[in-house]
């Protein structure tokens, strides 16, 4: 009979995705991972076979949960434009309020692994389309209620509202302050 696990892998996976959204894939080690997740190296291969196999399942968590906290937030009472507006500006406390900036492990490892990963690559896109999917349904909803112009693509507007809140996160790891994005808020809330 064998030994009983000595942690539970739902906290390895959450500690381990913080240190890969920190440091990136290429810069985390299986000792950086050993010492945040407090067991031998050997539990770590034997519980997630790998570090790719760990770091595609810290994606995957951080991909559901950023999704549904964004889901969320569309999903509150008030006007399509205030739900929009609500949601960009919450990713800006998000991404200032983060003392690392580590900014979006999604668009981050879009930026270092993409395409020569394909699994993190589908893990990301799958991101991307359920964050567009979710600007799409409320940009429909907007336009049924004749908050945002009926005559507007929904499908293009969400696709550049995405472009838009990837470009946020990037700029979100340098900015000074809130302003720089507040303004990108603003034009995007004047374009609807």
């Amino acid at each position: 009979m064998g030994r009983p696990k000595q942690f539970d892998p739902d906290v390895a996976v959450e500690r381990a995705m913080g240190v890969f959204w920190r440091k990136g894939y290429a810069a985390t080690t299986p000792q950086d991972l050993v010492d945040e997740i407090g067991i031998g190296k050997g539990s770590l291969y034997n519980a997630f076979g790998s570090k790719h196999a760990l770091f595609e399942r810290a994606l995957m968590r951080y991909r559901d949960s950023q999704a549904a906290w964004l889901e969320a937030l569309l999903d509150h009472p008030g006007t399509a434009e205030d739900r929009l507006r609500g949601a960009l500006e919450a990713l800006i406390e998000l991404d200032l309020g983060d003392p690392d900036r580590r900014g979006c492990m999604a668009v981050n490892t879009a930026a270092e692994s993409a395409p020569s990963d394909a699994g993190t690559t589908e893990t990301v896109r799958r991101m991307f389309a359920r964050t567009e999917s979710a600007f799409r349904a409320t940009i429909e909803e907007g336009q049924r209620a004749g908050e945002i112009a009926g005559g507007r693509n929904a499908a293009s507007t969400a696709a550049w509202l995405l472009a838009t809140v990837i470009g946020m996160r990037v700029l979100a790891k340098t900015a000074e302050d809130a302003a720089q994005l507040r303004r990108v808020v603003d034009a995007a809330m004047e374009a609807l």
